[in-house]
């Protein structure tokens, strides 16, 4: 299993300073935020390549359906190039209540998953290289030669991984085309979120019978582990790695923007990711 840290507040200079930190610790990624206005996440991320030569960089998470998709090939393909090939992109539909009706971004659940499908179409097509055409019923692209960004040094494509809700077909459909299932199911309450690890070991019985590619294939997790009690904090991941998970992300969403609140992910940080034998 691999650990990732997500900082879930800060700038760009704060990004950087904490993937050096983190990288220092020996996580094995370190992901940002994509915020419909705010901090950007491709800036704070360019700024924690600049800091590090291994850790793992990306998203948590970038909704494709509120983005030009040439732009964020653009990004991705250009960040893969500087890092050295380190970047990971996760994808989702996102979550509208966090200002998309604001920018006058679509928020009908059906329109963000067309755009999502034909968006990683697009992304994926112009990463692959000129000429690249596309005739969707969103996005309509002519081949260019003008001024294309390097291709991604990762090959053939920079991971991608999915949000995929279980046991819905399209959406399970959708992940398992790529290279990473971020899940999500159904509670008792009707709400959609993480799956306990019981539910989880299912999940990767079903993606183990639906794929085909024999490529590696990614099942990510996050939560909270503890700072100062290590058989703790590895308590609490086993039943993940047990249950097939191949990456867990320490996601600290609740925390503060203030000086407590870095000061303790700094230490959550410096702590080191569980360790899981």
């Amino acid at each position: 299993m691999k650990f990732g840290f997500v900082l879930p507040f800060g700038n760009a200079r704060m990004a950087a300073d904490f993937a050096y930190e983190a990288e220092q610790a020996g996580w094995d990624g370190f992901f940002v935020y994509e915020p419909v206005w705010g901090v950007d996440a491709w800036v704070s991320l360019t700024a924690a390549a600049m800091r590090t030569e291994r850790i793992r960089l990306g998203t948590m998470l970038s909704p494709v359906s509120r983005m030009r998709p040439w732009k964020l090939a653009s990004e991705t393909a250009t960040l893969d190039d500087l890092s050295g090939g380190r970047v990971i992109l996760s994808v989702g539909l996102g979550a509208p209540e966090t200002g998309f009706a604001n920018f006058g971004e679509a928020t009908d659940r059906k329109k963000r998953a067309e755009l999502l499908d034909e968006g990683l179409d697009v992304l994926t097509g112009l990463w692959r290289g000129q000429p690249f055409s596309y005739d969707g019923r969103h996005y309509h692209i002519t081949p260019t030669e003008f001024m294309p960004a390097p291709p991604p040094i990762q090959q053939p494509r920079i991971p991608i991984w999915v949000v995929g809700a279980w046991p819905f077909e399209s959406s399970m459909r959708r992940a398992l085309r790529y290279d990473g299932l971020i899940p999500t199911a159904r509670g008792d309450n009707g709400s959609m979120g993480q799956p306990e690890p019981a539910e989880l070991r299912a999940i990767v019985a079903g993606v183990a019978e639906r794929r085909t590619d024999a490529t590696p294939f990614d099942i990510i997790v996050e939560g909270t582990t503890s700072t100062s009690d290590p058989e703790r904090a590895a308590a609490k991941v086993s039943p993940w790695r047990e249950a097939g998970a191949t990456w867990f992300l320490e996601a600290r969403w609740g925390g503060k923007d203030d000086a407590d609140g870095k000061e303790q992910l700094r230490r959550r940080i410096a702590a080191g990711p569980p360790r899981v034998d």
